[in-house]
């Protein structure tokens, strides 16, 4: 298990073709209009992830990455991909689809609880523990310590193998084909959030 760094851009033909790919970001804050996206992370379920830094001064030119992102051949798996997606159609300009959601899914499955974080889910689909302790930290600064490269390694690290455990979940409670339909819907949830409705529910009556 390695954890590769890059600046800017990853290199030209670093996945296989058609294989899915576990994506997650990192930014200074939690309004994508604000706050700037810092680290894109990415892992093939391999054993090995990989970190994309961007500068404060960025112009997010990252045509290998980009390209990775928008083939429609390639399923991107994501733990609360709604924030994800949006965050990377800002800056990065194109829609990181077709996606799976590990959240939403756990709340089609998991009904008996109402914790759906990514170290809860991983402790109880996987049994094994993850730190949280630097998702509140400077992702912006001039370098990132090794504490932060392995928290941001660990946010696509298990989500391969998460999918596969509440695949069968949703199979078996039939559940699959509704989860489908929340997926598919989600590039569509990230413009609403970018276009101005991010609380506003537009199937509501009132």
């Amino acid at each position: 298990m390695t954890v590769h760094f890059y600046e800017e851009d990853i290199p030209e033909g670093l996945f296989a073709p058609g294989a899915s790919i576990a994506v997650d970001t990192e930014t200074m804050g939690l309004v994508t209009l604000r706050d700037r996206l810092c680290v894109v992370q990415l892992s093939d379920g391999s054993g090995d992830e990989h970190l994309v830094r961007f500068g404060p001064r960025s112009t997010y030119d990252a045509p290998n990455l980009r390209d990775v992102l928008a083939d429609p051949e390639r399923l991107k798996l994501y733990h609360f991909a709604r924030f994800d997606l949006a965050a990377i159609r800002f800056y990065l300009g194109v829609m990181p689809a077709p996606c799976y959601c590990t959240k939403i899914a756990s709340r089609l499955v998991r009904t008996y609880t109402d914790r759906h974080g990514l170290k809860d889910l991983v402790r109880d689909l996987l049994g094994q523990e993850i730190s949280k302790q630097q998702q509140s930290s400077d992702w912006g600064g001039p370098d990132l310590s090794d504490a932060q490269r392995d928290y941001a390694a660990s946010d696509v690290r298990h989500l391969h193998a998460m999918k596969a455990e509440l695949d069968r979940r949703l199979e078996r409670e039939g559940r699959m084909e509704l989860a489908q339909a929340c997926f598919d819907f989600l590039p569509a949830r990230a413009e609403l959030d970018l276009a101005g409705w991010p609380e506003v529910d537009i199937f509501a009556h009132a």
